[in-house]
């Protein structure tokens, strides 16, 4: 293949050129399809504000990402959580038993658009002292549960989208509520009609399903391991139960409009641990390792 493909190079010019500009292309333009490879290190996955990065090493080796101790399982396997505004460049350590090697990694900018969002009921926008208690309340029963730990990879199993719908709401837009500006959407909203099923889309534990959030309404809080995890909001129905072990494509829920909502749709997040990134970058590079 490689002796037929230097031939094509050496007798068409006009090959040459293309061939020349699709890797400059794929290499330079558009890296967040690129792989880090060292003799102790292999990062597939997006390398973009937002992204979710896929690693393997030696599972006696250490892992730090810009100095935080990342978890490496027994395989070797671990994964990363790019920020919403991630700085561009970074530090991949990988310490081994003989040497500490770094890695410098590039991270893509984004520019986020402003969503504005109206027509919302005014305690939603302003929630009262009361509704405020009940809201860190509920934000760390919630932020417990993206922290919680499971040591397996169920991720492996590919993602598939878990409703079909259009996309409403993108990741990482700032949001203007009532006219009034409120934190980036740190997920995305897929618009379908009330009751439409949703379905898991990979293999998971249910790590909580909350009945009633003052934001999100009903809602369900899935686990895909080494910290991985996805959030469907404002609910109709739910299919599930806390600690039921589903598989992909599996019904979890109905879509709804409970919770801060204007109409049906699914509210769905993905977290490594509590940092979230955007659900869409990770069907343009699935888990390969």
């Amino acid at each position: 293949m490689m002796e037929k493909l230097k031939q094509l190079l050496k007798k068409n010019k006009i090959f040459k050129f293309f061939f020349l500009f699709y890797f400059i292309f794929l290499y330079f333009i558009n890296p967040s399809t690129q792989e880090v490879l060292s003799n102790s290190l292999e990062l597939q996955g997006n390398f973009i504000q937002g992204g979710l990065l896929f690693g393997k090493t030696d599972p006696k080796n250490k892992i730090f990402f810009n100095n935080q101790k990342i978890f490496v399982n027994k395989q070797g396997d671990f994964i990363l959580g790019i920020k919403r505004e991630e700085k561009k460049n970074n530090i991949l350590t990988v310490v081994t038993k003989k040497k500490k090697e770094q890695h410098e990694i590039k991270i893509i900018s984004r520019n986020y658009k402003i969503q504005r969002i109206d027509g919302l009921p005014k305690n939603k926008v302003t929630p009262s002292d009361t509704e405020l208690k009940r809201i860190k309340q509920e934000s760390k029963l919630i932020s417990k549960s993206k922290n919680f730990f499971l040591n397996d990879t169920l991720y492996k199993k590919g993602f598939i989208w878990p409703v079909k719908g259009i996309i409403t709401g993108e990741y990482g837009n700032q949001r203007v509520l009532n006219g009034k500006p409120r934190r980036p959407h740190y997920g995305i909203d897929i618009a379908a009609p009330l009751g439409t099923k949703i379905i898991a889309p990979t293999d998971a534990e249910v790590t909580f399903v909350f009945e009633d959030t003052f934001f999100n309404g009903k809602m369900i809080i899935l686990n895909h391991g080494l910290g991985l995890n996805s959030i469907y909001s404002h609910l109709h129905k739910t299919y599930v139960k806390k600690g039921d072990k589903i598989k992909k494509g599996e019904l979890i829920a109905e879509v709804g409009s409970t919770g801060r909502s204007t109409g049906p749709h699914l509210d769905w997040r993905v977290n490594v641990f509590n940092i979230s990134v955007d659900p869409v970058k990770i069907f343009e590079n699935q888990p390969k390792f």
